[in-house]
Parts: structure tokens; sequence; C-alpha cells
């Protein structure tokens, strides 16, 4: 059996489950070996992650990225014999260059890059873009795929759509440990000013709201007290909390891909999301949820490619609105999304073609040119810009969890 190597980040977040799914793909005729990076929190001793064919690179701190130890990288690849290694949002290219050096077939999942790197990601052999968004800045490379997103569902499915009282609508919304850029503030405001008694608000999240939105304290205190919001403040592993919402609401400022979007129409809820791509994407306006038109757009700080979308806020309250006053038709609203996911948004569908894509992929030749700007780029003022934006961006992520731990 061939041997594939996954580089990613291993523990209870969303890039991890992406390289889950495709670890258990692959494996229908690999033998896949996860290498988990250094340089974020890991999940050694915990039995969901550490399994066989785990290794845990050296640790570093978060200021350290995704840096890895090359001495010990090489002895992985030499040690489980890998033909191929893919990488998971790799923003240090020396671990890439080190594959190439060894003959190593190397591949990308798309989702983290700026103006500046887009061109290197031509030090890859393949590429694996699972949005049209993503697809359409790589499809110049000779061997990026395109397999859209989809979700497990064997995990998540009607087994978890909410049953029970049709006189209440719940809405429900997944913070997880950015609610900044899940737009749970914009949500906890517009749901405040619903004119309607018989709907509910439940939140999951794995920080203090209260902490983190101090602006907000107020509503959200005043909403709890009437108890038209419920906060569930704890990590809790997939199927997740789908099962206590009847809408999934989720006015993401911005997404890779958006995981929870194709997990909550997948357990039979329609989902509320902003009208720009990946969202839109996956779910069609009046058919498997509605969409929130889009305010205003501005460059995220760390430089990343994509802008975030600010939603109009008044738009969302009118949604949140039409679905209270129609809640006899939330029964056939969430059979559409349960029909629809299972068509469009099963990963095992999906997926297909995946294997043969990797199997048939070769080594590029002719990288002299990329390695040379991958060089030059790690010497000049862009590169130094590019690693002090990250790592004031993964700091601030660091600070925010150990405060409100």
């Amino acid at each position: 059996m061939k041997k594939i190597g996954i580089v990613t980040t291993w523990f209870e977040r969303g890039a991890a489950y992406v390289s889950k799914q495709f670890k258990e793909t692959l494996e229908k005729e690999y033998e896949v070996f996860i290498y988990a990076r250094g340089g974020e929190d890991i999940a050694m001793n915990n039995p969901d992650w550490d399994h066989r064919n785990i290794t845990f690179g050296k640790r570093y701190s978060y200021t350290k990225l995704d840096l890895i130890n090359l001495s010990h990288f090489k002895k992985w690849i030499k040690n489980n014999n890998l033909e191929v290694v893919f990488f998971n949002e790799q923003h240090i290219w020396d671990p890439v260059l080190l594959c190439n050096n060894m003959g190593v077939l190397t591949g990308a999942y798309i989702d983290y890059y700026t103006n500046d790197t887009v061109r290197f990601f031509g030090l890859y052999d393949f590429l694996v873009c699972n949005t049209l968004r993503h697809y359409s800045v790589f499809n110049w490379h000779p061997q990026a795929f395109y397999f859209p997103w989809g979700t497990d569902l064997n995990v998540f499915n009607e087994t978890q759509m909410k049953t029970g009282n049709r006189d209440k609508i719940v809405f429900f919304h997944s913070a997880g440990m950015n609610p900044y850029r899940k737009g749970t503030d914009l949500l906890i405001k517009s749901f405040s000013k619903l004119n309607h008694s018989k709907s509910k608000l439940v939140i999951h999240t794995q920080i203090n709201l209260n902490k983190f939105f101090p602006e907000i304290k107020k509503i959200i205190t005043e909403l709890s007290k009437n108890g038209r919001l419920e906060i569930i403040n704890k990590t809790v592993t997939s199927p997740g909390l789908y099962h206590r919402g009847d809408i999934y609401v989720y006015p993401t400022r911005l997404e890779g891909i958006g995981l929870s979007i194709a997990e909550a129409n997948a357990c039979g809820m329609p989902v509320i999301t902003t009208n720009n791509p990946p969202m839109s994407e996956f779910i069609i306006n009046g058919v498997n949820g509605h969409l929130i038109d889009v305010y205003s757009k501005n460059k995220r700080k760390d430089g990343y490619y994509w802008k975030e979308s600010h939603i109009d806020e008044v738009h969302l309250e009118s949604i949140l609105q039409e679905y209270c006053e129609n809640i006899g038709e939330i029964k056939q609203r969430k059979k559409s999304a349960l029909l629809y996911a299972k068509e469009h948004l099963s990963w095992q569908k999906n997926s297909y073609g995946l294997i043969k894509a990797v199997k048939g992929a070769t080594v590029l030749e002719d990288k002299e040119e990329v390695i040379k700007q991958i060089r030059a780029y790690k010497k000049s003022n862009g590169f130094k810009l590019y690693i002090t934006n990250i790592i004031v961006y993964q700091k601030l992520k660091k600070s925010i969890k150990n405060l409100l731990k």
C-alpha cells in the first residue's frame, strides 16, 4: 500500500477536521500518517486524536507559527517511507523545499494565502481547492484540482435534527474560538431587535462572550435574563449541538470554507449566512437557507487575500423576523435543507476522484524560478511584514484565549 503524510494542526478545531476528512478518504488506498506540527495546541493523549500513525512535531510557541524542525520532519518522512506529503495551511516554505530536495511529491490544501504568496504555490506538485473562490485564484497551476467541500453524512444527518415545540423557533449559532470573525456580535444585536416573543437564540462558544464583547454585555445580560438567549460555553466534539436549534444563523465576516454551514444543513437546518463566497457556494437563497446582504468590505490586518464582509444588520433582522412570522413553514424548510445537503454537500460524493487525482499527480519540473522567488521574498521587507502580521494575529488569538480561560 502506498504511503502519504499529512502535515497539519491536530486538535479540536476546524483545520484539523478538514485534515481528518482528507485522511479518511485517502485511507481507502493509502496508509496515512499525520505530522502534528508545532505552534498550536496539541491533542496528545486525547483518544479522539492521538492514535496510530500520529507523530507530534517539536513544540513551538504561537509566535513560531507553523515552524517545523526540519531534522525531525525529515526523519518522519524517511522512517515512514512516504511517497507523498500533503500540507494543510503551511505558511513557512522550508519543509516544502525539503520535500522537493528529497524527491517527494508534495500537495497542498488551499486555505490561507496573500497577494504576495499566491505565486509561491507553484512549489507544490498539486493543489486541492474545495471552493470555487479558491480555485479561481489557483487554476493557473497545472495540477490544481477542485473538489467541492462536503461534510460527513455518517456524522451529520437527520438524527441530529431538532424536533419538538412547533410554536417556538430556536435560532442556533456556533461562535467557536473566534466570535468576531463569525459575526456573533452582529447576530446578538440583530436578534435583540426582533419583535417576536416566541423566539430564542442558542449560542455555542468556547470563550466568554461578555469579556470578548464588553460593548454588548448589557444586551447579552438582558436577553439571557428574559430567557431569550442561552449561551453554552464549552468544547463539544462532533456532531456538536446542532440538535439544539431549528435554524442555523452564521453572519460570518470571513471564511476559508465555513465547515459549520455544511454540517448544519446536513442536520436539517436551513442556514442564514453572508451573501458572499464561499458561503454563497453552499447556500442557495430560498432553497436551503437565506443569504444576508453585505453592507461593506475591508482588508484584514494580517493581509489575507480576501476581504472581510460586514453584513447589513437590518437585512439580517428582517430575515430572522420572516422566519418567526412563518413558523408553520419551518418543517418543510428543514426537509428542503436536508434534501439539498444529501444531494450537494456530501463529502463522500464530492471527494470522489480525489484519490485518482493524487495518484495521477506527478512531480513538476522547472521549479527553479519559483524557488528563486521564494528565497528572494524571504529576504524582503514584504516577508517580514507577512510574518509580523500573522504573528500579531496569532498572538492576539492566544492572548484572548488565555484571558478567557
